[in-house]
């Protein structure tokens, strides 16, 4: 079960890492820029965020395996319409329904950790997650470089679309439904947004929702901007970038392998802590080393692996301690803390795109700022998390 929703955690970076690659061959077959490609990652992100909206809180009424069949039929017809572009206007729009069906198994796959498991058990529980979800991260950019050179871009969406029927395939047969307890009331817009202002009021929640988005910011930016900065400002080809990439997705890995096994020891704040010092350690290393040595492409890509790492800390202990007071609606606390996410760090995306030249310092500077800024939200609200340990630990 554990290895299952792994792989549902999986489809983003499969949806994304393995199409990367492909991003200045795809702007040259359909006479297209940069910006304009920058859309269709964009537009899978703000797909991905707009599902996360309905998906969580239908599943808290509804249960998690319907609404999660729903999600991947989305994705697979959208799979085949992006394979079939023949417009970049086209591929945007398929991307961002692609978005809208990849938002299901990843919101429903935290949520129903949450079912099963509290506290550091989760946080243990999603790291083993993302562990061997880190392995698409990892594998996707080398394929994804091999499918450009030798198959097209197409390629990829072709290799998407097999994965997915396959893991559909395998949610049909071995996935349990796993909600205990469903949401009270009627079904309605006014429940769901009334079930939002539960969470977003929290402050708790709203602390480790910002670090996340700094993660995720970081992450996409990175993700979204480095082929074209990679390509055009150091000379990598796509196979050289895959290899590098999947050098960064290896510290993610190991990040997370290390996070689930500190986690008992340290709690979720200990791990946590660990990995903010890295992430805003890598930002400065990485503004320095463009500064100092501005040709040099390990200047650029060793702070990028630190930064990584610190996510693989970060983020599945902090999805745990975001989901942490919410058992009864696990699927809404997941639903919105994915939407500000994934908004956030499509909007950003754009804007670093539009600002490339000839330079790396707008990527340089969003890797500065996310990572100081999760560091300065964990520092300042250390008292705020204390006061809620000691309520959680007179409750019980």
């Amino acid at each position: 079960m554990t290895v299952v929703l792994a792989l549902m955690t999986a489809m983003g970076p499969i949806s994304t890492d393995l199409y990367v690659p492909s991003l200045p061959h795809l702007a040259e077959d359909l006479s297209t820029t940069p910006a304009k490609v920058q859309w269709t990652m964009s537009a899978y992100l703000i797909g991905f965020a707009f599902g996360q909206l309905f998906y969580g809180p239908l599943s808290d009424k509804l249960g998690r395996k319907p609404v999660l069949l729903c999600g991947f039929s989305i994705f697979l017809l959208a799979t085949i319409a992006s394979g079939l572009s023949t417009s970049i206007e086209m591929l945007t729009l398929a991307r961002g329904f692609q978005g809208l069906g990849g938002a299901c198994p990843q919101i429903l796959a935290r949520a129903m950790v949450r079912d099963m498991y509290e506290g550091h058990q989760a946080g243990r529980q999603l790291s083993i997650m993302s562990t061997i979800m880190g392995l698409a991260p990892i594998l996707s950019p080398l394929g994804g470089g091999l499918l450009a050179i030798f198959f097209g871009w197409r390629a990829a969406f072709v290799v998407m679309f097999v994965v997915v029927a396959a893991l559909t395939l395998s949610v049909v047969l071995l996935l349990p439904e796993t909600i205990r307890q469903r949401m009270e009331g009627a079904l309605s817009v006014r429940n769901i947004l009334a079930s939002f202002r539960v969470v977003a009021r929290n402050r708790m929640w709203m602390t480790y929702a910002t670090i996340l988005a700094c993660c995720h910011i970081g992450l996409f930016t990175f993700i979204s901007t480095s082929p074209f900065v990679l390509r055009n400002i150091y000379g990598l080809n796509p196979l050289q970038f895959g290899i590098g990439f999947s050098i960064c997705s290896t510290a993610f890995v190991l990040g997370a392998a290390t996070g689930s096994r500190l986690v008992s020891r340290l709690g979720l704040d200990g791990t946590i802590r660990i990995g903010v010092i890295m992430l805003a350690s890598a930002g400065v290393l990485q503004a320095l080393g463009l500064f100092l040595m501005p040709h040099e492409v390990l200047a650029l890509f060793v702070p990028e692996i630190i930064f990584f790492g610190g996510i693989g800390l970060v983020l599945p202990n902090s999805v745990a301690a975001a989901l942490s007071p919410f058992p009864e609606r696990a699927g809404a606390a997941s639903s919105l803390a994915g939407f500000v996410q994934m908004l956030v760090s499509a909007a950003i995306g754009l804007i670093v795109v539009a600002m490339l030249r000839d330079s790396a310092w707008p990527l340089v500077f969003i890797t500065l700022s996310t990572g100081v800024l999760a560091f300065v939200v964990f520092q300042a609200t250390a008292n705020l998390r204390r006061k809620n340990q000691s309520g959680l630990k007179q409750s019980h």
